[in-house]
């Protein structure tokens, strides 16, 4: 699950993990199908609003010697079935060297210095750099040096407005968790201030560079940090040079405990801003506190309405982009003096195109747009004339813009499924773009296709998909094709370059991309269409996507593979029970697969604003009616890789562990049902290098060997 603040991944299977899950006390019956290795618990039976629920994986749970053991036969298992694929290597190799290329990020500005991130090609993690006015590089940070086996990643960066002091947030084998350390640009020196207990937040400098802002929770109390629910987030302020025990509490609510603070510092260092997000809830309340003198926070908007993003603001006009009687987003101003409704200024109104993203940059509002997924990006004057269009070099992805209001230049980032990410340089003297950053890989993306097409869903509903491959492939109707797919949190799948979708299309495979609702594609109305009792669309639109590449020949059945992460975990998942028969292959990677009792484990509560809760009994029967774990029968299954992470604490591993097992009970057909479970791994983010090159290497070599076809020795 990705928070829309955070937004937005693959390794080794390595037996023996130190499982760190939750525990519950299970209500007792009947003998419980068996599990490799473990001997048989009791199964659980629970009545839900008066509907009598088996859950006979429950045990899997709970962090027990049973557990250690069921999870090191999986982990065997599924090692002995990937490693005994032939060619398997021919992957990694291709996948290895169309990875190893410079990758550089656009650049950020503070005071005199320019920071930008490198990776060398095939670096475990990217390394941080620093170029001061005379133009000399130098590392500033090496995450690479913080582990051995580069499992502890960067997971944030925050540099105060003069440039001399770095505050760098890492979190270890892929665990929410974070804790922040500081460091003094000038010399590299480290200095002692260290920060813990934090999650989902940043932390932002006060106006004089001697402190930052940040959100925290307490101490875990249950003593499992990795399962034990996060409620009561803080916001606090750390002075440089005391220990994090003396840091000021800001604000809390502790009768609101599913409440979060996502501060913030205005560019004139006026006023700390304070978004206040429950759940993964698209709307958001919005207080905020002068920082000129003793004063409280303000609660803004307390209504839970609508998204109210903060842009900037002129003394007390504050720019918004909210979607408030705008689905697709609207940019207002509000004076904080005098905010009552009525008095609300829209700036830049709603259009048929929902905005992505916006920034305030050399006194304008540079918005980035989605046409039919695709970016757009418009100047506009702060009073919401429209300047221009920027000429964009293609049909893709833009990432960002990014810059500084006081700047006269911003930077944004082009890409798509087969153009890697170029950096482009807007100038406002000029109007026009020029190239800032280009990477040279060893393959011709011109030899590539990406093209867009759109289908229909079960209800009549108009869907985009991109679908990807290389030049010359001929619609047979037999092509290896894997359907990728996310729908759900208002979360866009835009265009996205990656090197290991290049060995896939080299392989012969076609990649496609629909653009279900429950995403943000067409603004706030597409993701209500696929969230709470509307789920179903979601999984229909999948279904239709399939259809469509087998209708107009791309595919067929016997070479299509299912594949999708997180909240495309519960898709895949949803796609197995449902539709068993679209697919050669179905892998659900870190879902959420147990519908029922999801809310239960570490942030899993603040997902039912999207699913909703089966507490509630109104909400309950949709929930019952597509939970993949509830609703696995015996029948034939297509093969399945079912993949986790022990440190996953965002989905929790038991929801892979349970469904797992209860799909190789009741797998009635020949097909494979195997585990992938990683070692020192989390949700995803900050994935070393070398795991996620394994981790497409298993996936591509799991959907060769089930569409039956060989891999070759080489592949070019």
């Amino acid at each position: 699950m990705v928070f829309r603040s955070i937004l937005k991944k693959q390794h080794l299977l390595i037996a023996g993990i130190g499982i760190a899950l939750m525990g519950c006390q299970a209500t007792t019956s009947e003998d419980a199908p068996a599990s490799p290795q473990i001997t048989k618990p009791p199964v659980t039976v629970e009545t839900i609003h008066g509907v009598q629920v088996s859950d006979p994986y429950r045990y899997l749970e709970v962090d027990s010697p049973e557990t250690t053991s069921w999870v090191k036969a999986q982990q065997a298992k599924g090692h002995e079935y990937l490693a005994g694929i032939e060619n398997k290597q021919a992957i990694v190799d291709r996948i290895t060297g169309l990875w190893n290329y410079e990758k550089v990020s656009a650049p950020f500005e503070h005071g005199d210095n320019t920071f930008y991130y490198r990776n060398d090609g095939l670096q475990a993690q990217s390394v941080l750099f620093v170029k001061g006015s005379d133009g000399k590089e130098k590392v500033l940070l090496d995450p690479n040096t913080l582990s051995n086996d580069g499992t502890v990643a960067l997971s944030g960066v925050s540099v105060s407005d003069d440039g001399n002091t770095l505050a760098y947030g890492v979190s270890k084998s892929g665990s929410d968790w974070q804790q922040w350390h500081f460091v003094d640009i000038a010399t590299g020196a480290k200095l002692s201030d260290e920060l813990n207990w934090i999650k989902f937040s940043s932390a932002v400098w006060n106006k004089d560079n001697s402190g930052v802002y940040y959100s925290r929770y307490d101490a875990p109390e249950g003593g499992n940090a990795l399962a034990d629910v996060n409620y009561n987030q803080k916001v606090y302020f750390h002075q440089l040079g005391t220990d994090q025990g003396q840091d000021k509490l800001i604000y809390e609510r502790p009768q609101n405990k599913d409440w979060g603070f996502a501060a913030d510092v205005s560019e004139a260092g006026d006023y700390l801003l304070i978004s206040v997000w429950q759940g993964t809830d698209s709307r958001n309340r919005f207080f905020y506190k002068s920082l000129d003198g003793q004063s409280d926070v303000v609660e803004l908007i307390i209504d839970l309405e609508a998204e109210y993003s903060f842009l900037g603001n002129d003394k007390s006009i504050f720019y918004f982009k909210t979607d408030l009687d705008a689905p697709n987003g609207k940019v207002i101003a509000i004076d904080v003096n005098n905010s009552d409704k009525a008095n609300w200024q829209t700036i830049i109104p709603e259009s048929s195109d929902p905005i992505s993203s916006i920034k305030i940059i050399n006194d304008h509002l540079v918005v980035s747009y989605l046409h039919d997924v695709l970016g757009k990006l418009s100047i506009f004057s702060l009073s919401g004339d429209k300047r221009q269009d920027v000429t964009l070099p293609g049909k893709g992805k833009v990432a960002g813009p990014y810059g500084k209001r006081s700047k006269d230049y911003f930077y944004y980032v082009f890409n798509s499924y087969v153009q890697p990410k170029t950096t482009y340089k807007f100038d406002f003297k000029t109007g026009t773009s020029s190239l800032y950053a280009e990477p040279k890989v060893s393959f011709n993306p011109d030899d590539y296709v990406s093209e867009q097409v759109f289908y229909t869903s079960k209800d009549g509903t108009r869907v985009p998909m991109m679908i990807s491959y290389k030049k010359g492939l001929k619609k047979t109707g037999d092509n290896p094709t894997l359907l990728y797919a996310y729908g759900g949190f208002s979360i866009s799948l835009t265009p996205r370059f990656s090197p290991a979708n290049i060995a896939w299309m080299d392989l012969g495979g076609i990649y496609a991309v629909p653009n279900l609702r429950g995403g943000a594609e067409y603004g706030e109305s597409w993701h209500q269409a696929g969230m709470l009792d509307k789920k179903q669309n979601v999984f229909d639109d999948y279904y239709a996507a399939a259809e469509y590449l087998i209708e107009h020949n791309y595919t067929n059945t016997s070479k299509l593979g299912a594949y999708g992460r997180s909240n495309g975990g519960l898709l895949m998942g949803a796609t197995l029970t449902q539709r068993p028969d679209l697919f050669a292959a179905v892998l659900p990677a870190v879902g959420v697969l147990d519908m029922l009792r999801f809310h239960k484990f570490t942030i899993g509560w603040a997902w039912t604003s999207e699913y909703g809760s089966a507490d509630v009994a109104e909400q309950f029967p949709a929930l019952m009616a597509y939970s993949p774990y509830h609703n696995v029968s015996e029948r034939a299954y297509p093969a399945t890789m079912v993949m986790t992470a022990d440190h996953d604490d965002r989905v929790v591993p038991l929801h892979s562990f349970k469904f797992g097992a209860m799909v190789q009970a009741k797998q009635k057909g020949d097909e494979p049902i195997i585990m992938r479970i990683e070692s020192k791994a989390g949700h995803g983010a900050g994935k070393p290098t070398a795991m996620k090159i394994d981790e497409f290497a298993d996936i591509y070599s799991f959907l060769f060997d089930s569409f039956g076809l060989k891999i070759p020795a080489k592949i070019q």
